[in-house]
């Protein structure tokens, strides 16, 4: 059959001998796992084990789009970047929003595999056909605001869309990440590895709008119902109003906003840096991904004071959570200065926040001292010691050398019991606290990528999004049975899909109207069914990726930290009993307990037996 909405072509990088070619489009991969992430994880299941080094040549990065990126569906102008992750050494993937995969499928192209290492710095041209490695000395050592803006100056067009690194990668930080106008690829340290490879950019622009999908008429139709949808619905309209940080007020009232590293659930000073609070204070208008309905980006603006800055990405959530919340910061403006800091220097905040926090926590319980710290007294809420700890770490410089490895090599470090460190598989947890909604320990214990909200997002579908038509219903978040174990099991599944396609996950219409986009977009017949058995398929790729890497059940773990009961707050006196749950997952997904693998019969029903 003819498979329609792709390009047909990956473009190919080699960076050792400064090689550019053009392959097609592997259709079988892509007719069993459509694009993004799915895509590269079939493609180099074979290409890397266990003895690959993350920041060798050896290893292999993808940037992919999806099939649906171009043809306007909602919130799918979204790429990602896969690849073996150097902090956790299993699946890497960091998706990101921006206009920089619009571009990439514009200019011909299903995605990018970077394979080598250069020399010298260097950055890659993309305009459509014509594709060049160019020197990148001259923005070498400098941040992404300086280098988008100067790539774009010699680009000659400022319609090109830049994907670039910054400092924290070029010195290999694990958990560096990649920045695309102001947008961050975030997670998993993607970063470090075009930072090993000494790529420092990657700037595209396409001319080709013409997508050839399956079926023109009913895709558009198809498109502007899933659209119209999701734009009425309630947590479209807060995403808009409030940003990501909309539900943080609620948050402090479940229990679910991680507070003074997660050792308190309620902080009465959280209302001071929630989404709310900045609507009404710097925000200047709402910021839009490419193809997005719902424009839940913050763009604003601090007029006066210490930390005045022009126009900018605001933080989001997760960030606001790690700079906030989590070190007893309500300092809203703080948190922005941080945020930008963090995006021009190319590195995670939730791993960085994360990292920072435990070095506090650990320090005010006496397991390190200032001998320890560079001489740094640390307390909670010291933003100028933050900063301090920030920059050691993005230049790798004293105990920021040990932070640039992650929190686990922290703990290695100074002898620190790891059930007291908030890591999963030497991933930094995110934000939302497992003991308010059980489902996240199993987002957190058993994901694909390591500790991720954005996999099994219970904490956000259990609020009241429709998705019963594949078998999620609205259940108890306190349950810790087979009733929530399936629930994740099918939501984890879901979002694996979405990792492919590629959509937002706060993008929600039907998965009955995700199905009619994608079949009349594709041509594959899809239907529910096919909603199920593909992100199904493509969670249990990712699942096989990580035991070739190593990943063996008992990595399948939740610190003591995140289970200790709490004393007050929403949350009080409650957690999951995590080690049932993982048994039931299991059970559910049929995964064998002793190697971690699914079973053959499960393997040979997804197609997965090769």
């Amino acid at each position: 059959m003819i498979l329609y909405s792709f390009r047909g072509k990956i473009l190919k990088i080699d960076l050792t001998n400064k090689k550019i070619s053009v392959k097609p489009l592997n259709e079988e991969i892509a007719k069993d796992f459509l694009g993004g992430a799915g895509y590269a994880c079939h493609y180099l299941y074979d290409k890397l084990d266990q003895n690959t080094d993350p920041l060798s040549p050896e290893n292999i990065l993808m940037i992919m789009t999806g099939p649906l990126n171009g043809t306007f569906a909602p919130n799918t102008g979204r790429w990602v970047a896969c690849s073996k992750s150097p902090l956790t050494g299993i699946w890497g993937e960091s998706n990101c929003g921006s206009w920089f995969g619009a571009e990439v499928k514009k200019a011909g192209y299903d995605g990018i595999e970077i394979i080598g290492a250069s020399e010298k710095p260097v950055y890659i041209e993309i305009r459509d056909n014509d594709i060049q490695i160019n020197n990148a000395e001259f923005i070498w050592g400098r941040g992404t605001f300086h280098t988008t803006k100067k790539l774009k100056d010699v680009f000659g067009d400022n319609k090109g869309k830049v994907a670039c690194i910054g400092i924290a990668g070029e010195n290999l930080v694990k958990y560096a990440n990649i920045i695309s106008e102001q947008r961050a690829a975030g997670r998993t340290g993607m970063g470090a590895i075009f930072g090993s490879k000494k790529l420092k950019a990657i700037i595209a622009k396409g001319s080709n709008l013409n997508i050839n999908v399956a079926n023109k008429e009913k895709l558009d139709k198809a498109i502007k119902i899933a659209r119209d949808y999701v734009k009425s619905s309630f947590a479209t309209q807060m995403l808009g109003m409030y940003g990501t940080a909309a539900a943080l007020d609620m948050y402090n009232v479940t229990g679910e906003l991680p507070v003074k590293y997660h050792t308190i659930s309620n902080w009465e000073k959280a209302g001071n840096i929630s989404g709310v609070t900045m609507a009404e204070t710097i925000l200047v208008k709402q910021d839009f991904c490419h193809s997005c309905v719902i424009g839940c980006g913050r763009k604003i603006e601090i007029k006066n004071g210490k930390y005045k800055t022009e126009q900018i990405k605001g933080p989001e959530y997760e960030t606001i959570c790690g700079f906030g919340s989590l070190i007893l910061n309500d300092d809203l403006e703080s948190i922005a200065f941080l945020n930008k800091k963090c995006n021009d220097f190319g590195i995670d905040t939730i791993s960085t926040s994360g990292v920072i926090a435990s070095v506090i926590h650990h320090y005010n319980l006496g397991n390190i001292n200032t001998e320890d710290t560079d001489g740094l007294t640390l307390d909670w809420g010291e933003l100028g010691k933050v900063e301090q700890l920030l920059e050691k770490t993005i230049r790798r410089e004293g105990l920021g050398n040990i932070l640039a490895e992650g929190s686990n090599s922290f703990a290695e470090k100074f002898n620190i019991n790891k059930e007291e460190i908030a890591t999963v598989d030497n991933l930094e947890v995110t934000y939302h606290d497992s003991r308010s909604n059980y489902g996240m320990s199993i987002a957190y214990g058993i994901g694909s990528r390591g500790p991720s909200h954005n996999a099994c997002d219970t904490y956000y579908v259990l609020m009241g999004i429709p998705l019963e038509e594949i078998g999620i219903k609205q259940i108890d978040t306190y349950k810790d049975d087979e009733e929530m174990a399936e629930c994740c099991s099918i939501l984890m599944d879901y979002r694996a899909l979405y990792s492919s396609m590629i959509m937002c996950s706060f993008c929600n219409p039907l998965p009955s109207q995700n199905a009619d986009i994608i079949q009349n977009a594709t041509g594959l017949n899809f239907g529910l069914e096919e909603v199920k058995i593909y992100g199904e398929r493509i969670a249990n790729m990712k699942r096989m990726f990580n035991v070739k890497m190593g990943l063996k059940p008992s990595d399948d773990r939740i610190p003591q930290i995140l289970l200790n009961p709490l004393e007050v707050g929403g949350s009080a006196g409650r957690f999951p009993n995590f080690n049932k749950l993982k048994d039931l997952f299991y059970r559910y997904r049929m995964w064998n307990p002793i190697t971690g693998l699914p079973e053959a019969k499960k393997l040979s029903a997804l197609n997965l037996d090769f």
